[in-house]
């Protein structure tokens, strides 16, 4: 798969996965990051993850239920964490195929463009 920017992520939408497609390999999993400045990798290389600080538990909250919109909106739901009530990150993958597909960063490009108010 040919490498994407940001821009061109968000104006996609994330297709159903039930199994059956390849996950990015770690080639392309890093080329594809290089466009989204932020995650990384974690899990053996099979998720991607990125981390920020809020400016207070209720600003985290409020940045999560904007992920949550643009995940139902596009059927692929991330993993949000909260730690020490204003340490937020999102972590993406596909289960189905349990690595990287095209869906987890069109879903982390829609999610850099949302508001946080940050630290």
């Amino acid at each position: 798969m040919a490498v994407q920017t940001a821009d061109e992520l968000t104006k996609k939408k994330c297709k159903p996965c039930e199994g059956g497609v390849e996950p990015f390999d770690l080639g392309e999993a890093r080329a594809q990051l290089e466009k989204l400045p932020g995650w990384r990798l974690t899990h053996d290389n099979h998720r991607i993850r990125k981390d920020w600080v809020a400016k207070d538990f209720m600003a985290a909250l409020r940045f999560f239920e904007e992920c949550a919109i643009v995940a139902e909106k596009d059927g692929h739901h991330p993993d949000l964490h909260i730690e020490g009530y204003r340490n937020v990150s999102v972590e993406l993958w596909t289960h189905a195929i349990g690595g990287l597909s095209e869906n987890d960063f069109i879903l982390a490009a829609k999610i850099d463009r949302l508001p946080i108010d940050l630290k």
